[in-house]
């Protein structure tokens, strides 16, 4: 219970009426004492709040101080964006050549598709976009028009001119979702290096761009990491790749060949400044793997690197190159030619007979089968094994590329003494064209050993030393002589001395054997000779020259002269100023033995 003090106390009152004063101002002056009693406690109260706003606004504004403070002093870091399912980054570097021009970029476009109960004219809708889209069927759309979907994706993307025409027809229903699709503005040129990009987790109004083969593939995190704000630069040439490309598709027509494969390669760097496999196809449009027969009859496979041929001839060159190092024979020595040399019930010939006795430097530039085989026989099994190990002949090749672990080399089940004679002119071994680019440089820069690689290197590479510098030498002087005195001589351009050696190898039967008629014809070649800085290795299948009474399937008439015409295009643009007033060539017997 509340106890209340009265206005009017009745003993004060009493007591004021006996002394004659007003009872009256008793309850003023209670009034009064009762509202300054009041007015303290609301001041107190009041008093009170506005400390604790201001003690409020002390601990906010020191809190927000103190964070200001550390982020000022802490490490940036990119900023995350929350959200309830995955993000779907639609970001991807581009990629250029070596001089910075585009081969790889991103493109703004849309998706295409519909919601069926927004569409107020199926037909007319379904016939609009069969005439924009030839691939698409006019009562096929309709039906799914007219049916119970709700959502249906019509095109993973379009081009803009579509896009227009799509606005064209009207329909409310017809809806699209921002992309950024892969863009290769050179269309198929150097498409097997780069391989291409598809689209991977996908909704309405993002794609993600993931690489599918080549390089895209084997830099598929580097390319869509958000933090890369630079291009990946690679070793290739555009206009280099370009030239290539274009004499190579002409020497296949002119040759009736299926198909062709080129490397130029720096040989100090590594840098391969152009590969080519033909046939080849658009990575904007790229063709579906094939789900049956030989991959290698797909434009997808990649002849430069996945494929591994018997390569013939031009595997003479590590022979004579290890018989040199190992110092069993001098280029002067002279070696038994006279044939056939049977083996094992096998019959080893050469294509052309220059006598019972050559020198080595003559086993080379003639290309002697016979002479070769016996140079091999003396280096023995396990040797010849060793040096082309060295020479990385006998694994993968580790350029960046996730094809490069298909192209692994096919070796002989028992290297043994018949393998060994074989393997030492190129067959019984199959490696891939890469794989002989990366080991002719070696054989003409001074003996280091080279990995290839397709990114922009301005360094020599220093790798373990294979052969002396002596050696290399030597090579290269023989290389010089097949192409002005032996089989390679159409390979010769003017102010350029071009180096190099033939192979002519016939291909397998499926069920065993070879064929007659049907050649890998092989030119593996350096320039300019007298200072190295270019391999250059080119194949051509089963290809012939028809110009005479008979077809002529050879490397010399074949792979060498479009050989020739790729270094007489390549060499000005390489930066090579053509030696016009060259001194006379230095002949072997004043060559380092």
């Amino acid at each position: 219970m509340v106890r209340r003090t009265p206005l009017r106390p009745l003993t004060r009152v009493l007591d004021a009426r006996a002394r004659g004063e007003n009872p009256d101002n008793i309850e003023r002056e209670n009034l009064r004492l009762r509202h300054e009693a009041q007015r303290d406690r609301l001041r107190v109260r009041a008093e009170s709040r506005l400390l604790l706003v201001a003690m409020a606004f002390v601990v906010a504004f020191g809190t927000v101080g103190a964070r200001m403070a550390a982020l000022a002093t802490s490490e940036p870091r990119e900023p995350r964006i929350m959200a309830q399912g995955p993000t779907i980054l639609n970001t991807r570097a581009d990629i250029t050549d070596r001089q910075g021009r585009v081969l790889a970029t991103n493109f703004a476009t849309n998706a295409l598709y519909a919601h069926p109960q927004d569409i107020i004219y199926p037909r007319q809708a379904a016939d609009g976009l069969a005439a924009i889209f030839p691939e698409m069927d006019a009562d096929d759309l309709y039906r799914r028009f007219s049916g119970d979907s709700r959502f249906i994706w019509l095109r993973r993307y379009i081009s803009p001119e579509q896009e227009q025409l799509v606005h064209d027809i009207g329909e409310p229903g017809l809806l699209f979702g921002p992309r950024e699709m892969r863009l290769y503005p050179n269309g198929s040129i150097a498409s097997h290096v780069l391989g291409g990009a598809g689209f991977g987790e996908e909704a309405v109004n993002a794609a993600e761009v993931i690489g599918v083969a080549g390089i895209e593939a084997r830099f598929d995190a580097e390319l869509r990491d958000p933090a890369r704000v630079e291009p990946l630069m690679l070793s290739l040439d555009l206009s280099i790749q370009a030239a290539i490309e274009e004499v190579l598709a002409g020497g296949m027509a002119l040759l009736n060949a299926p198909g062709a494969s080129a490397v130029l390669m720096d040989v100090h760097t590594g840098e391969v400044v152009s590969m080519a496999s033909l046939p080849d196809f658009d990575p904007n449009a790229r063709p579906r793997p094939l789900t049956e027969g030989d991959q290698a009859d797909s434009p997808l496979f990649n002849r430069a690197v996945q494929g591994v041929y018997e390569l013939g001839s031009v595997f003479k060159t590590f022979t004579i190159a290890q018989a040199l190092e190992m110092g069993l024979f001098n280029i002067h020595d002279m070696i038994d030619t006279t044939g056939p040399l049977r083996m094992a019930g096998f019959s080893i010939r050469d294509f052309r007979s220059y006598g019972d006795e050559q020198s080595v430097s003559d086993v080379l530039v003639h290309s002697s089968n016979i002479g070769t085989a016996r140079i091999a026989r003396v280096i023995g099994a396990d040797r010849q094994r060793d040096f082309l190990d060295q020479l990385n002949l006998l694994q993968p090749t580790s350029i960046e590329m996730v094809e490069a672990p298909s192209g692994r080399p096919l070796l002989p089940p028992r290297w043994g003494e018949l393998a060994t004679m074989t393997i030492s002119y190129g067959h019984g071994v199959s490696t891939s064209p890469l794989h002989l680019a990366a080991a002719y440089s070696t054989m003409v820069n001074g003996g280091t050993e080279i990995t290839p690689t397709l990114l922009r290197r301005d360094v020599p590479q220093n790798g373990e030393r294979i052969i002396s510098e002596a050696t290399s030498r030597a090579i290269r002087d023989m290389l010089r002589l097949v192409v002005t005195e032996g089989t390679a001589s159409f390979g010769e351009v003017e102010g350029y001395q071009v180096g190099g050696k033939t192979g002519t190898a016939d291909l397998p039967r499926p069920e065993g054997g070879y064929y007659e008629d049907r050649n890998l014809n092989t030119f593996a070649g350096a320039f300019p000779m007298d200072d190295p800085q270019y391999v250059l290795v080119v194949t051509l299948q089963e290809a012939a020259e028809l110009s005479g009474p008979e077809p002529r399937r050879t490397a010399g008439w074949t792979a060498v002269p479009v050989a020739a015409e790729i270094i007489r295009r390549a060499a000005p643009l390489l930066g090579l100023r053509p030696d016009v007033e060259s001194t006379a060539y230095l002949p072997l017997s004043s060559a380092s033995e």
